[in-house]
């Protein structure tokens, strides 16, 4: 399984939120760079790095510090958070970063992801579906909408997007197990397309479990902060995906 370390940037800090509340907010440390770094250095090959601030801002805003990271660090950097045109996408493509996630664009404006595939290609355009009870949630996950997360996907899916980030919000930050039925249900049902998990990931025997349901890649975030998921422990699941 390809495993894929996560740090969230808030006020140019490295945080996690609990079921993104931006209120209930633990800085994990104050140099994301140092963490990208050790990251790097325990042998792990790709980021996911997410702008908080920009997220509710709806336009970047800790670009310097992401940045700094692609500059320092060899590691693929996948980016979301705030990104609504076309200009920021390519900006952040051609200062090193290597995927950019489109989260609020994809159900607000669906004609930027359509674009930005057509312009950028769909292995450096991915979308994040965000949800909660099976509906969609944007700008920040503090607006929750009435769309399906299924049914967005389908939408994406018909644009040719081939990768996307599904995360439940009730189970993101909570150490509770990630939502495997979910996950499992929109892989089957988009078998061209690419499911990322993201949210609720504590172990390796959750790892297995996505393993076990057809997910080849997972986001861990949390686990990683708190040492139940230990980047050695990352590096070697990681690097047994054949």
């Amino acid at each position: 399984m390809q495993i894929i370390p996560a740090i969230d940037l808030k006020n140019q800090q490295s945080v996690r939120l609990y079921q993104g509340d931006f209120k209930q907010t633990t800085v994990i440390s104050d140099s994301p760079l140092k963490q990208a770094l050790a990251i790097n250095q325990a042998g792990l090959a790709n980021l996911h790095l997410v702008d908080l601030d920009g997220a509710k801002s709806g336009r970047p805003v800790n670009r310097a510090i992401i940045e700094q990271i692609c500059a320092q660090t060899d590691l693929k950097v996948e980016v979301g958070g705030g990104i609504r045109s076309l200009s920021q996408i390519n900006t952040y493509l051609t200062s090193g970063v290597n995927r950019v996630i489109l989260g609020s664009a994809a159900l607000n404006d669906p004609k930027l992801v359509q674009q930005a595939i057509e312009q950028f290609g769909a292995d450096q355009i991915v979308v994040g579906i965000d949800g909660k009870n099976g509906q969609v949630a944007v700008s920040g996950w503090l607006e929750q909408s009435s769309v399906e997360m299924s049914e967005l996907m389908a939408s994406m899916v018909a644009f040719s997007v081939k990768t996307f980030i599904v995360t439940d919000i009730s189970r993101d930050g909570t150490m509770t197990g990630p939502n495997t039925t979910q996950l499992s249900e929109l892989q089957s049902q988009f078998p061209s397309a690419t499911v990322v998990a993201s949210g609720g990931i504590r172990n390796l025997s959750d790892l297995k479990q996505l393993e076990q349901a057809g997910i080849k890649a997972a986001i861990v975030g949390k686990a990683m902060a708190t040492g139940d998921l230990p980047l050695q422990v990352l590096a070697e699941v990681n690097a047994s995906v054949s």
